[in-house]
């Protein structure tokens, strides 16, 4: 009897001190944002504080290939369809397919898209800087449209408007609770130096402290933000316009609008670039860098969020309503139509 009451004993505080444990644990695994959870650093430090813009649902429809009048073609950036959401409230009807499922520009792109009863002229192509390279060989060696399925046609959330940072969750590993608490106890120590600019970080996170972050971003440790370890310091090159043209050349009777998405860390770390600068003038393709860089200038407030490599709410309608500038101006150039009130 004796042996047995010391074994419940024992085991009821094994299990009231794995309780404590993980009670305090728990939390520490519940990431928002895809930097932090990468790294495995706390909302509580670099979760987003200030709140965003709130978007009614009905923005969010998806339109059918032959009601929709814009065609978008997107990455990660355009899934969401936070940015379209500034087209569809000033009246386009706009249809979104993933490159997951459009796997390229190919030879017989144009005959495939009518196929799919799309009869619109403006064909969005977003792309996001560090992939746009390695996508635009395989376009121009492909002859023949191959597609995965196709986007669904039914609403998606819009985004979150607030985000409380200090929220517990106890949903997560208990593993990658005490690693993220380690990590804390790392960052506090080994980067407490004022000097330090940039270090790396687990799972390709960089983190670089910046000057006037407080002004800029709302997590609590403000100066100091993650970014994406592999985003490319160079410009994209000469060749890449040059098969950007190339692809254009496959398009009769479609207008190509090249959106392509700056890295967070070329808008904050490495904004000296030309490419889009050469891809407006050769090419026509909207400005995406310059009207980031306009608005980081202004001290836009978490225009990408600290806790993330896309843009907030507030990045996402900034690029749409460069989209939607775009979109006018070239209307309002066609002969073929007049321009149209938005």
């Amino acid at each position: 009897m004796a042996h047995a009451k010391f074994f419940s004993i024992l085991v009821s505080v094994a299990v009231l001190a794995y309780g404590a444990i993980g009670f305090y644990f728990l939390p520490w695994a519940h990431f928002q944002g895809d930097l932090t959870r990468m790294a495995q650093l706390p909302e509580t430090l670099f979760g987003w504080r200030q709140p965003q813009p709130s978007l009614a649902p009905e923005l969010f429809q998806q339109a059918s290939w032959q009601q929709a009048d814009i065609l978008v073609i997107g990455d990660s950036f355009s899934a969401p369809r936070v940015w379209q959401s500034v087209l569809a409230q000033r009246g386009f009807k706009v249809r979104t397919e993933l490159w997951g499922s459009v796997q390229g520009i190919c030879e017989d792109f144009v005959p495939w898209l009518r196929k799919q009863g799309y009869a619109g002229k403006y064909v969005v192509f977003e792309r996001v800087e560090h992939s746009l390279a390695g996508d635009i060989p395989k376009s121009l060696a492909c002859r023949h449209m191959l597609t995965h399925g196709s986007a669904p046609d039914g609403p998606v959330a819009p985004p979150v408007a607030s985000f409380d940072p200090n929220e517990k969750n106890y949903t997560g590993r208990l593993s990658v609770g005490i690693r993220t608490w380690l990590n804390v106890l790392k960052y506090e120590h080994d980067f407490s130096d004022p000097a330090l600019i940039s270090w790396s970080l687990s799972n390709g996170v960089k983190m670089s402290r910046l000057e006037q972050g407080c002004s800029l971003f709302s997590h609590q440790r403000c100066k100091d933000v993650p970014f994406l370890g592999e985003d490319r310091t160079d410009d994209l090159g000469d060749e890449t316009l040059k098969g950007m043209a190339g692809l254009n050349a496959r398009l009769a009777g479609i207008t190509p609008i090249w959106v392509i998405v700056p890295n967070k860390s070329t808008a904050y770390l490495y904004p000296e670039k030309h490419f889009w600068d050469k891809a407006e003038r050769q090419l026509g393709a909207p400005n995406i860098l310059r009207e980031v860089r306009q608005a980081i200038v202004q001290k836009t407030m978490d225009l990408y969020p600290g806790n993330n490599t896309h843009f907030s709410t507030t990045g996402y309608l900034l690029l749409g309503n460069a989209v939607h500038r775009h979109l006018l101006a070239l209307e309002s150039q066609s002969s073929s139509s007049p321009p149209r009130s938005h």
